[in-house]
């Protein structure tokens, strides 16, 4: 590249973080004129709107009748951490952990539960080998690896006739893949993922037979109330029914309605998916034309289709000055206010992370590339020899 001219085309909006995500195309304040404020979430107004949370929820996903859908405090790390608190304990557990917050729940397992896990790790960019899960035992996985780029590509790993639950932190998933419910016992997300909603408030997605667990099998820990499933030996169906735990925003509430309608408006499930993917394929075109740029994720099957993490494999740059340089090419695009957030994470390989989600225009994506490079150039210049 040998002009180092700025590009003249912007991305219409450019906010490409992996969380909380950009809002949904032509979302604006307007849209939240129907919020129940300043009423309470246990009223008649109140209650319908975090029922229909719930039933689009249940329609947009796809999610069989029988799984209980409940709206949680603490994003979807308090759905997470609902879900081990109540359910392990019973089974061996085993922890799949290939990134961040596979690492945390892993952690918290063996550490503030005491429970004496196996994990079975990888590196950033990695999966750890599925063929070895042992499903006698409680698995808990993330599918989609928020900080590190890679997912599973499918849940062949997992046999139907599984004795022990299977826990999913699919948070950076839903919406952009097609999830096996049907293998799945305890599925969590957030709404500021792929819905671009706000943050706080997670989603407890439960099947029969994690709801046997829980009317089977008391915990030997004290159970803090947030996180408090059942009542008297039963499960509490107000949960799953719009009555939460403690109190929602109805702000945020509204905001939720808004994205899961756009995304049931547009086509659900299937459109949602072919967003990403399709953001996801035009993302990589440009990386594969372009030599010194790559996927943290070296298996394509294994990359994700909304947090890709990028790479620079630029040898005329120190490998101990990479950290600096990509800090330097993020804060050019933000500050020429092109791309917010796209940095990589903060204990991940230093790099870009870009989100492809399906509230992701693909038209910001392909004004955002040209940037990319003019970054790079303008700031590699000081790493070249003299």
């Amino acid at each position: 590249m040998t002009d180092l001219s700025a590009p003249n085309n912007r991305p219409a909006d450019s906010r490409f973080s992996s969380g909380p995500c950009r809002k949904p195309p032509g979302w604006t304040l307007n849209a939240l004129r129907n919020a129940e404020l300043g009423r309470s979430h246990r009223s008649k107004d109140g209650r319908e709107r975090l029922r229909r949370v719930i039933e689009l929820t249940r329609d947009v996903l796809e999610i069989p009748n029988e799984y209980r859908i409940g709206i949680v405090p603490g994003s979807d790390t308090g759905a997470v951490e609902m879900a081990m608190w109540s359910l392990l304990g019973q089974r061996p557990v085993e922890v799949l952990a290939w990134d961040s917050f596979g690492n945390d729940w892993a952690a918290d397992i063996t550490n503030q539960l005491g429970i004496d896990a196996n994990v079975r790790r990888a590196d950033y960019g990695s999966l750890p080998d599925l063929s070895q899960c042992d499903f006698g035992s409680d698995i808990v996985f993330t599918w989609n690896g928020t900080t590190s780029g890679a997912r599973l590509p499918n849940g062949d790993f997992i046999p139907y006739d599984r004795k022990g639950l299977t826990i999913c932190d699919a948070t950076s998933a839903v919406l952009a893949v097609d999830l096996p419910w049907n293998k799945l016992d305890v599925t969590t997300f957030s709404w500021q993922k792929v819905l671009g909603g706000e943050g706080a408030h997670g989603m407890l997605i439960l099947s029969p037979r994690a709801v046997e667990r829980l009317e089977s099998y008391t915990p030997s820990w004290p159970m803090p109330k947030l996180f408090r499933l059942t009542s008297k030996g039963r499960i509490n169906e107000g949960i799953f029914d719009g009555s939460t735990i403690n109190t929602p925003s109805m702000l945020c509430v509204e905001d939720c309605i808004v994205a899961l309608e756009w995304a049931q408006k547009i086509g659900g499930l299937d459109e949602m998916i072919w967003r990403a993917d399709s953001n996801y394929a035009t993302l990589n075109t440009f990386v594969e034309s372009v030599d010194w740029l790559q996927h943290l994720v070296k298996v394509p099957e294994f990359r994700s289709n909304t947090s890709v993490c990028l790479v620079c494999n630029d040898a005329e740059i120190p490998a101990t000055e990479m950290s600096q340089f990509a800090e330097e090419v993020v804060k050019r695009l933000e500050d020429f206010g092109v791309a917010f957030d796209i940095g990589a994470y903060r204990a991940a390989p230093p790099g870009l992370r870009i989100w492809c989600g399906g509230t992701v225009e693909k038209n910001d994506l392909e004004a955002l590339f040209p940037w990319i490079e003019w970054a790079y150039y303008i700031e590699r210049r000081k790493y070249l020899p003299i």
